[in-house]
């Protein structure tokens, strides 16, 4: 009688407690919009997600007592083919939560006609929950609603400036009217823009499609949908990035500019795409910390 008193008992404290310091969701309470309902054949091999048709937002919270505030929705990159989900994700939440900042990882549907009625709209889809879910939250995460960011990296990078440039216009249920604009975003050697020779072409057509039009193109292109209500950004980026030239960072920090939205932008002479050896992550990390702390985003020790 002991034995089956006391383990749903226990069942029940582990319902009943408070989010864990790392925890994932699914990103949908429902259904997944946009969905067709194909075979989910999502795979991970060494830290890289492939065909991720049902999204997730892995919470990582600061340790109790230690939280200032503001949280960052981090969007790993990878082409929009794979999420390069623990470099770009898991280990930059960790280190987010070392600074008394709330992060949140998104593992964002990558594009498929085979699992999306509008493979296009899919990741965005996702961005727009993941900060609808963080600000409908804010309290019960010890978050301030006003200081919630969003952080990507390459792809991930051109899916958190479409989020910052696109949330005028809702792509999911929002009952409540939840702002679905950031309040910052980051902008690791993004991806920017689609048109001319500057973007990189697999992201582009694993986005779109081989044939968008040029509407579609033009779209998604992010540097021509800055508003003078975009929010402020930190972009950093190589000089030397073969893969995804550093036009993107200086196009969208002058579009930023044009509109009299505050950006601060670090280059690093070299580094190439993804920062494989210089600049160390601390170098990096340490300037977007700096950034937030003189931006008001992320109070001072």
């Amino acid at each position: 009688m002991t034995k089956l008193f006391v383990m749903p008992v226990a069942l029940l404290l582990m319902l009943a407690a408070p989010l864990c310091a790392q925890t994932e969701m699914p990103l949908y309470p429902g259904n997944i919009p946009n969905a067709t309902g194909a075979e989910d054949q999502e795979a991970n091999k060494d830290n890289v997600v492939r065909n991720v048709s049902k999204p997730t937002l892995t919470a990582f919270l600061p340790p109790a007592g230690t939280a200032k505030g503001p949280a960052v929705i981090v969007c790993p990159g990878g082409g929009y083919g794979v999420l390069v989900i623990e470099r770009e994700g898991y280990r930059v939440a960790k280190e987010l939560n070392k600074q008394g900042i709330a992060a949140f990882v998104l593992k964002y549907r990558l594009p498929s006609d085979r699992t999306m009625k509008d493979k296009a709209l899919g990741p965005l889809q996702d961005a727009q929950q993941a900060i609808k879910t963080v600000r409908e939250k804010a309290s019960e995460w010890n978050i301030d609603p006003a200081k919630i960011g969003i952080m990507g990296f390459s792809a991930g990078g051109h899916l958190a400036s479409t989020a910052g440039t696109h949330y005028d216009s809702s792509f999911i249920d929002n009952p409540q009217k939840t702002s679905l604009r950031p309040d910052f975003m980051i902008l690791v050697y993004p991806v920017i823009s689609f048109e001319g020779k500057i973007g990189h072409k697999g992201s582009a057509t694993n986005l779109l499609g081989a044939s968008a039009s040029v509407e579609r193109a033009h779209y998604f292109s992010n540097e021509k949908q800055v508003t003078a209500s975009t929010p402020p950004a930190y972009l950093t980026h190589a000089g030397d990035d073969a893969t995804v030239p550093v036009s993107n960072s200086l196009r969208f920090y002058e579009a930023l500019q044009a509109k009299g939205i505050a950006a601060d932008m670090h280059i690093y002479s070299q580094g190439q795409h993804g920062y494989p050896k210089t600049p160390s992550f601390d170098e990096w990390f340490g300037r977007c910390l700096h950034w937030m702390r003189t931006t008001g985003f992320l109070p001072g020790n």
